[in-house]
């Protein structure tokens, strides 16, 4: 199978499949809806809290900043994770504006 082509979308449209990554995986989901609720965390209670092994929980939090919508600071021998607070409002306005998209009746099949 051949390489996706994104260079063929528009800036917006490769945005907006970029940030979709971060909810194409339960575990992302389960990741930021946990740091929202504590409003920090050290990966070790992640690991807990979501019930998947170290490493699978440290490839998703990688994801996930990455995408820029956790932030983390190395304290000690761990890093504690947060909401990336200005990217979150960022990927908002940007998803909002994609899904509040509507169509008439008119034009169903």
């Amino acid at each position: 199978m051949g390489l996706t082509k994104t260079e063929m979308f528009s800036d917006l449209q490769n945005e907006i499949a970029t940030l979709a990554k971060a909810f194409g995986h339960p575990a992302r989901v389960a990741i930021l809806q946990h740091l929202f609720k504590i409003n920090s965390c050290v990966c070790g209670d992640l690991v807990n809290e979501i019930g998947l092994a170290q490493p699978t929980i440290s490839q998703h939090l990688k994801e996930l900043k990455n995408l820029g919508l956790i932030k983390g600071n190395v304290e000690g021998t761990s890093v504690c994770y947060c909401i990336d607070g200005e990217n979150w409002v960022k990927m908002k306005e940007v998803m909002n504006q994609f899904l509040d998209q509507d169509i008439s009746q008119d034009h169903c099949c």
